[in-house]
């Protein structure tokens, strides 16, 4: 189960590959997202946090969180340029992930039905 600022996070950047938030744009407000989650201000910070550390959205000072630009590394002034997602990174990262969680789930099962196999005296090979 996920905590309220993954929920947070993962929702954002749902509205994110949807389009319906795109690069340039503000997101949410802090209070805004307290309301819409009934969450605490930790939890939409850290929700905030991650999606910078993903490179979904980009902080200006004054001005608030906006949806990263692939190209906002060079508005950055060398400022938090590890929070900008470049060139889709992250999106390709978390396709491997779940390609990397889906073979784990099926090496598990195929480990499974070995052992059913083994234990029910079935001969090997």
């Amino acid at each position: 189960m996920l905590l309220t600022f993954e929920v947070i996070a993962e929702a954002l950047r749902g509205r994110i590959r949807a389009g319906e938030l795109k690069p340039g744009d503000a997101l949410p407000t802090q209070a805004v997202l307290m309301a819409e989650y009934g969450a605490s201000s930790l939890s939409v910070q850290k929700a905030m946090a991650l999606l910078k550390q993903d490179g979904y959205a980009i902080s200006r000072p004054g001005k608030g969180a906006f949806v990263a630009h692939p190209d906002d590394a060079d508005d950055l002034d060398g400022r938090d340029v590890g929070t900008v997602r470049v060139g889709g990174t992250v999106a390709r990262v978390e396709a491997l992930e779940r390609a990397l969680a889906e073979a784990v789930e099926r090496i598990a099962d195929l480990r499974a039905r070995v052992e059913a196999l083994e234990a029910g005296g079935v001969p090997r090979g």
